[in-house]
């Protein structure tokens, strides 16, 4: 599997480590803004990358790409996954799959029309660890409460509050916590319970009305899902699920999964099936997967996930009152 990666933010850095460590992966080409060009080189120099573009319409004419990667601003990702799409190229686009629901819908609905693979790149599904949550759920018995807390305060708020807004602090840009932090918790609940029945989104805004942090109640026919994030703040980073007989626990983000508690009766089991540091190899490893075996099918269940969470986060923000300019 053959990547044209566009942008150079740390995403993109990590993804290139990533690449590293996943067999029959690699990185073909990157493109990039003009003013980025050294960065890129840099690049390209330490992870043996052929070519780099500043042309998004060349870079897409490569006969060498397989996959388009886009590791880019929010606001951007529908507009170059639906370029990438219509060139006949595949695509995985980093998190949040696009700015509303209509966007990923679209972008779906294009990739079934041309048999095409989309993939949204988030790593919470495709962790070991998350897995093994879902293998013992049927454990803990009839599941009561779910909180999960992925709160991390963000090196760009002081910025932000000094009044320069960076991009995942900008409504122009599809920015916020929701989007940006929150949506890991709402991947891992929809991932482990589907689509919940009812939504609602309480949260701090800040000046330019963008929600800094919130959190998200899930209202499930036998249970309640409570989902915080914050960039305006921290704390432990955490999953409790708690069923009648006991209580399985996420430690750390949903993102990272770094391991499971088992607690049943008072006995507690720790489980782990991390073999990377770096979180992203298990989904660049299940997007090879699914390409080398043609497995649309899978493909587009995922994409049915990942639409249910584009719906949950459209709806929380539209009731929150968070405006995308």
């Amino acid at each position: 599997m053959r990547l044209g990666i566009v942008g150079v933010g740390n995403i993109v850095k990590w993804c290139l480590e990533a690449l590293t460590m996943t067999e029959n992966v690699c990185c073909e080409a990157i493109c990039v803004l003009e003013s980025d060009l050294e960065l890129a080189k840099s690049y390209q120099s330490k992870f043996a990358i052929n070519k780099i573009y500043t042309d998004f319409n060349l870079f897409l004419a490569d006969p060498a790409i397989d996959f388009v990667y886009l590791g880019i601003p929010n606001k951007l990702h529908f507009s170059y996954a639906w370029k990438a799409l219509q060139a006949n190229k595949n695509v995985i686009s980093e998190k949040p799959f696009t700015s509303n629901y209509d966007e990923a819908l679209q972008l779906t609905n294009l990739a079934k029309d041309k048999k095409l693979f989309l993939f949204e790149a988030i790593t919470t599904i495709y962790a070991p660890n998350v897995l093994l949550m879902k293998e013992h759920l049927s454990r803990i018995g009839q599941i009561k409460l779910v909180q999960s807390n992925y709160s991390q305060f963000s090196s760009r708020y002081n910025q932000y509050l000094a009044g320069q807004v960076h991009p995942a602090f900008d409504p122009a840009m599809s920015g916020g916590s929701l989007y940006d932090i929150n949506i890991y918790n709402i991947h891992l609940s929809c991932f482990l319970f589907g689509m919940p029945e009812k939504i609602e989104y309480f949260c701090n805004k800040g000046f330019n009305g963008i929600d800094t942090s919130g959190v998200v109640v899930m209202q499930y026919p036998d249970f309640i899902s409570v989902c915080t994030g914050a960039k305006d703040s921290a704390s432990p980073s955490q999953t409790i699920i708690q069923g009648i007989n006991g209580y399985l626990k996420l430690a750390s983000s949903p993102n990272i999964a770094r391991s499971v508690e088992v607690v049943i009766d008072g006995d507690t089991q720790t489980l782990n099936e991390n073999e990377f540091d770096n979180h992203m190899v298990y989904e660049m490893k299940a997007f090879n997967d699914m390409f080398s075996r043609q497995a649309y099918d899978e493909c587009y269940k995922n994409l049915e996930h990942s639409l249910s969470v584009m719906k949950i986060l459209t709806d929380a923000r539209n009731k929150a009152g968070i405006i995308f300019s």
